[in-house]
């Protein structure tokens, strides 16, 4: 056997490679990354996408996790050069008819909006954002005792409920089980399925506990930071390499690998026991995405101006269209009028274009591996609620899910979550395992968004796999830092 030339070689440099391979480094390990793109960042990269001068984030856009994120915190990426831009509203959702309702940063302004339930929202979020600092660390890990075990049941008595039956039980009139359900559907699973309410209530408290924001210049500003703190700490980092079989890395005491279950087959299929490669084969993506990005000539042009106080913009209706939406994709069709997610960054951010212009992306649902093409249908929805739309357009751009997979194979069908987080995935995954980070294998570790907590920027897979590989490999906790 030869000798380690490292302590921990890492795969992949999107935010979670990024976030493990930073822990491992600071923690005086000597560690490699390896990236195949050109450039780290993963689903945080901001590219040309359309007309040279306009900066588009290619996925990742808007970052309340990223805010939240414990590990974020403590790094203090901000002297790396990472600033955060906050916009006057956090999400405005808009009605069939037009009708905005926004969420802000203050719980009594958002419920200020919704008359005869504004008590029932305080009530329902209010708890939640005054423990907010407590709760998100047992939130953003994996399933273990938690250290405020009744804050914790408490949280989840409301979360494991279905964001349908909560927003039917707890609200009276439309508007707040629209907003809530908006939310919901970002993590794209059924509105009816047990705890699909928790992606809104934690999103939502994020909303008034730390913000929603974009990062200045693009969200390649945070694959940026963590890199910059990577190689401070010493680590190595190689770019356009490709690797396809762990065999072809150089001898290490651990493998960190930043990849979905259908990667690590491939990789170390043949290394792997036999019931883990079962396990492995038996996990479940989730519904793709149709992106665009436009370049502007001009700001939307809102039929209601409230619209623009907000980065963030749901294309939604009512509870019963989002759940309607979500539930056609899972039955594999392209809903009538889906549910859009649109994003206008250079409202607050004009570093992103040139001056007076502007740039927005939107991206909705649509079946696992679609090749469907959701141009029209997305920008006829702006067009309903902005008439004019179209003709500000100076450049296009637009992904499949197919496309969306070529760019990022983590991205397996267009699913941009690592996996689909129902309830038996959003705790156990790939698998039920007490570490869900450590494979069989001794020395190979999974930190990719297919393990907890999942999809979104936070660093925290990262972060835990790190923790596994302190721990299983070196004798070392982390317990401190999160």
């Amino acid at each position: 056997m030869k000798a380690a030339r490292y302590d921990a070689v890492v795969v992949g440099a999107g935010p979670n490679g990024l976030a493990a391979a930073v822990v491992l480094a600071r923690a005086g390990l000597s560690t490699i990354l390896f990236e195949a793109a050109a450039a780290p960042g993963g689903g945080t990269r901001t590219r040309e996408l359309t007309l040279p001068g306009f900066r588009h984030d290619v996925c990742s856009s808007v970052h309340p996790l990223g805010l939240a994120s414990p590990l974020f915190r403590e790094l203090a990426l901000e002297r790396d050069g990472l600033a955060w831009v906050e916009p006057s509203s956090q999400l405005v959702h808009l009605a069939n008819d037009g009708t905005p309702v926004s969420l802000e940063r203050s719980i009594d302004a958002t419920a200020a909006q919704l008359g005869r339930d504004a008590e029932a929202y305080r009530h329902l979020m209010g708890p939640i954002v005054e423990s907010f600092d407590d709760l998100i660390p047992m939130i953003l890990g994996p399933l273990r005792f938690p250290e405020r075990p009744i804050l914790l049941a408490r949280f989840g008595f409301r979360a494991l409920r279905s964001m349908r039956g909560l927003g039917r039980e707890r609200f009276a009139g439309e508007a707040p089980p629209a907003l809530l359900s908006g939310i919901s559907a970002h993590a794209m699973v059924p509105l009816d399925a047990a705890a699909s309410s928790s992606f809104a209530l934690v999103l939502a408290a994020a909303a008034h506990a730390v913000g929603w924001p974009v990062a200045r210049g693009g969200s390649q500003a945070i694959a940026d930071a963590l890199t910059r703190r990577f190689l401070e700490a010493g680590g190595e980092l190689v770019l356009g390499h490709l690797v396809r079989r762990i065999d072809e890395l150089p001898p290490a005491h651990a493998y960190v690998l930043d990849v979905t279950p259908r990667q690590l087959l491939a990789m170390a299929g043949e290394v792997l026991p036999r019931h883990y490669r079962r396990g492995l084969e038996r996990f479940r993506y989730g519904p793709g995405v149709f992106k665009m990005d436009w370049a502007l000539s001009a700001p939307i042009p809102w039929r209601d101006p409230a619209v623009a106080r907000a980065a963030t913009v749901h294309l939604a209706g009512s509870l019963d269209d989002v759940a309607d939406s979500e539930r056609a994709v899972h039955a594999g069709q392209l809903a009538r009028a889906p549910f859009v997610i649109l994003v206008q960054p250079t409202l607050f951010d004009p570093s992103r274009a040139p001056a007076g212009k502007h740039t927005a992306w939107a991206y909705c649902h649509v079946p696992h591996g679609s090749a469907v093409d959701a141009s029209s249908a997305i920008e006829a929805q702006i067009e309903r609620f902005a008439p004019g739309f179209r003709d500000a357009i100076l450049g296009r751009s637009a992904m499949n899910a197919h496309d969306v997979e070529r760019y990022d194979p983590n991205y397996v069908g267009g699913d941009i979550n690592g996996g689909l987080s129902d309830l038996g995935q959003l705790f156990f995954r790939p698998m039920m395992r007490a570490d869900p980070y450590a494979t069989p294998v001794p020395g190979l570790f999974l930190c990719s968004s297919s393990t907890p907590p999942g999809g979104g920027v936070h660093g925290m897979c990262g972060y835990w796999a790190a923790h596994s590989v302190l721990e299983k490999v070196f004798g070392r906790s982390l317990r401190k830092s999160a």
